[in-house]
C-alpha cells in the first residue's frame, strides 16, 4: 500500500510540474514517466487489496473474541455476585441461629437460677413454719401442763399461778411473732427472686435485640455493595474486590 500512495503522488508532482500549453489548460506530461509510474499502482493494488481484506477478515475474528470474552466476563462476574449473595445470606442465617440459641441458652440459665432461688426460699420457708409449729406445739403442751400442775397446787397458789400464765401467755405471742415474721421473709424472698428472673429476661432480650440490629446493618450493606456491584457491570466499569468490602 505504501508503493500505491508514492506512485500517486510521484504522478501529482509530475502533473503539477508539467509544462502548460497555452492558451489552453492542457499540459504535456512524460509519457513513459507516467505510464511506468500506472503499471506500479496497478501491479500494488490486488496485493493491498487482498491484505486489507485479510485485515477486516482478522478484524471480524478479533471483534468476535472480544465479544466472546467479554460475555465470559459478564457471566463469570454475574455468578461470583450470585455467589457472594449466597454467602452473604447463609453467614447471615448463621448469625441469626447463633443469636437465637444463645439467647434460649441465657433465658433456660436464667429461669434454672430463678427455680433454684425458688425452691431454696421455699424450703428455707417451709423450714421456718415447720420449726416455729413445733416450738409452738411444745410451748403449748408444757402450757397446758404447767397450768394443770398449777391448779392441782391448790388455791392458796392461785395468784401466782394466774401472773406465770399470764407470763406464759405473752411468751407465747412473742412465739407467734416469730413465725409471722418467717413467712414475711419467705415471701420478701419469692418476691425477690421473680424480680431477679424479669431482670434477667429483660437483659436477655436487650442483648437479643442488640445482635439483631448489628446483623440487619451488615445485611444492608452487603445487600447495597452487590447492588453496586451489579450496577457497575450493567456500566461497563471495572469489577471492585467486594470480597475486601465484606471484610471491612
Amino acid at each position: 500500500m505504501y508503493r500505491v500512495f508514492e506512485a500517486l503522488d510521484e504522478l501529482v508532482a509530475i502533473v503539477e510540474e508539467a509544462r502548460g500549453i497555452p492558451p489552453t489548460r492542457n499540459c504535456i506530461i512524460p509519457r513513459g514517466e507516467v505510464l511506468e509510474l500506472l503499471d506500479d499502482v496497478r501491479e500494488a493494488l490486488p496485493g493491498e487489496v487482498d491484505d486489507a481484506q485479510d485485515v477486516l477478515d482478522h478484524r471480524d475474528k478479533i471483534v468476535s473474541d472480544a465479544r466472546t470474552v467479554a460475555e465470559t466476563a459478564v457471566a463469570t462476574a454475574t455468578e461470583t455476585a450470585e455467589q457472594t449473595v449466597t454467602g452473604a445470606r447463609e453467614e447471615a442465617d448463621r448469625i441469626l441461629a447463633d443469636a437465637k440459641a444463645h439467647a434460649d441458652r441465657m433465658v433456660a440459665e436464667a429461669r434454672a437460677h430463678a427455680d433454684r432461688l425458688l425452691a431454696a426460699a421455699q424450703s428455707e420457708a417451709d423450714r421456718v413454719v415447720a420449726e416455729g409449729k413445733a416450738e409452738y406445739e411444745s410451748l403449748a403442751g408444757r402450757a397446758r401442763q404447767d397450768s394443770e400442775r398449777m391448779i392441782a397446787a391448790g388455791q392458796a397458789s392461785y395468784d401466782r399461778s394466774v401472773a406465770e400464765g399470764v407470763a406464759e401467755q405473752q411468751r407465747l405471742i412473742s412465739q407467734i411473732e416469730v413465725v409471722r415474721a418467717a413467712h414475711a421473709e419467705s415471701a420478701r424472698l419469692l418476691d425477690a427472686a421473680q424480680a431477679e428472673s424479669e431482670r434477667l429476661r429483660t437483659d436477655c432480650d436487650r442483648y437479643v435485640d442488640t445482635k439483631l440490629a448489628e446483623f440487619e446493618d451488615t445485611l444492608h450493606g452487603a445487600l447495597r455493595t452487590v447492588g453496586r456491584g451489579r450496577q457497575q457491570l450493567r456500566s461497563g466499569t471495572t469489577i471492585p474486590d467486594y470480597a475486601a468490602e465484606f471484610r471491612s
